[in-house]
């Protein structure tokens, strides 16, 4: 590994000490990491045609390299975007790279069939070209994995455009895949990226006459920047999930599901519990078991001083809080760091602070991501369900409940209807991470596509072909 970086820190160095530009054949050459978005978007186009030629089979073994190299090599590369980042916790960082395995590959396309007397009608799954793929800071590497097998699998190439804050872990894996990927296969290029990504070069990647599809995975501005390039657009947007516990709840097993959740990466995951509603009968039973699984509790006091330390707010009417937003220093720190701000010792290794608070206050009405969640009691569970929709601001993202009731869990389903809906787990169950389902770090809300998967990124082909075919 060590040896690794120093060579990537070299081929960084190289153009200062020759006081000039790389010169064309290193852009062209390296690994798929280029200086430019039109040097980057030519090569991916290329390597489209080349990969579009490729059986089912092809793809399967580049998917199958991918995956590979997320479990290998996923303490590495967690590792690296950890130190380049500074968000969110280790462990967590290395556990999602892992997870990158559990994305849908090849398996996930079909054709379909019709046929009768006049022939046969196949609807097939075709490749869109070249798509520019916007990548998050708050886990880059594990969403280029992810978006990287969806891409492929579909037979597309991607141009990545990390956030400043990972781009050398992202150029670091992008080059990692390819050269594994040259060896075994013989193609170069089918991931790309840009070196030094800029406000600039995001506009221009959306705008590049070679661009066919483009997916954002990130907040409500980059979202609205990509719709106004005149493309389709696959947008990840922002979510503010709720989770509800009831009266019905197995109140042990709540607490240990939303503290697991909750502190995820120090919740800087979008599916992540954000706010809980719990109804009032219950709700002393529920902050006991959350202590008791390890969660600390600030008083009343202590989330107002804290508030004020982490948000800056907007002037309200006369003169009062206004809108809330979040100081970039305080996302994704660990607990130690919220509380430190606040002057309160914590116990080493505590995972998550949690406070009493109402409906209305900014950290409920606030996608925060650190790791503090707020605690509202309310009347009943269509209370419950009230200041669930509020705070979710009908982003259809996510939602939660604790619940032994099949009946309560369907009405608040069907209140919410949000992209993801969870019973009785943490929100990482959602995506195949203790529960029955897969995983993609791209969850399309905004444009109704919901978890991706590679026939988010294919388009329909019809093929019809005349004649008799019947032989049933």
């Amino acid at each position: 590994m060590v040896a690794a970086i120093v060579e990537e820190v070299l081929e960084r160095l190289k153009p200062r000490l020759a006081g000039q530009m790389p010169a064309r054949q290193a852009t062209t050459g390296n690994g798929g990491v280029f200086s430019t978005v039109d040097d980057a978007v030519k090569a991916a186009h290329a390597a489209q045609k080349q990969l579009a030629a490729c059986s089912l089979g092809d793809r399967a073994e580049i998917i199958a390299i991918v995956r590979r190299l997320c479990v290998e090599r996923a303490e590495e590369l967690g590792k690296m975007e950890f130190e380049e980042s500074r968000l969110g916790r280790l462990d967590h960082k290395i556990t999602k790279v892992r997870l990158v395995e559990k994305v849908l590959g090849v398996e996930a396309l079909r054709t379909e069939a019709r046929s009768d007397s006049t022939g046969l009608f196949l609807i097939e799954c075709a490749p869109f070209g070249v798509i520019a793929m916007v990548l998050p800071s708050t886990h880059g590497v594990p969403t280029m994995g992810s978006n990287a097998i969806s891409v492929l699998s579909g037979g597309n190439t991607a141009v990545f455009s990390s956030h400043p804050s990972t781009a050398r872990s992202v150029a670091y894996a992008v080059r990692m895949f390819n050269r594994e990927i040259e060896k075994r296969m013989g193609l170069r290029n089918l991931l790309c990226t840009v070196e030094s990504p800029t406000i600039e070069s995001v506009n221009e990647l959306f705008r590049h006459r070679d661009v066919a599809l483009i997916c954002v995975t990130g907040g409500a501005a980059v979202v609205h920047a990509a719709m106004q390039a005149g493309k389709r657009v696959v947008a990840a947007g922002p979510g503010n999930p709720p989770v509800l516990v009831d009266e019905t709840a197995d109140l042990a097993k709540a607490a240990e599901a939303i503290i697991a959740g909750a502190s995820f990466d120090n919740n800087l995951l979008c599916i992540s519990e954000k706010e809980i509603f719990v109804v009032a009968q219950v709700a002393d039973e529920f902050i006991s078991a959350m202590k008791r699984a390890g969660a600390v509790q600030l008083t009343r006091a202590q989330v107002e001083k804290l508030a004020q330390a982490v948000f800056d707010f907007e002037p309200g009417k006369g003169g009062g809080r206004g809108r809330a937003r979040v100081k970039h220093e305080f996302v994704g720190k660990d607990p130690s760091v919220l509380a430190g701000a606040i002057g309160m010792p914590l116990p080493a290794g505590t995972p998550l602070l949690f406070g009493e608070t109402d409906e209305d206050h900014p950290f409920v009405q606030t996608e925060q991501m650190m790791p503090f969640v707020p605690v509202v009691r309310v009347g009943c569970l269509d209370d419950g369900i009230r200041a669930a929709l509020k705070a979710e601001h009908a982003f259809h993202h996510t939602a939660l409940i604790h619940s032994r009731s099949a009946e309560n869990a369907t009405k608040m389903a069907r209140a919410m209807d949000t992209t993801i809906f969870v019973q009785n787990a943490p929100c990482f169950a959602s995506l195949g991470n203790g529960g029955p389902g897969f995983n993609s770090y791209s969850v399309a809300t905004p444009t109704g596509e919901g978890i991706t998967t590679p026939l988010t990124f294919t388009r329909q082909r019809s093929i019809t072909i005349a004649g008799a075919l019947r032989i049933i």
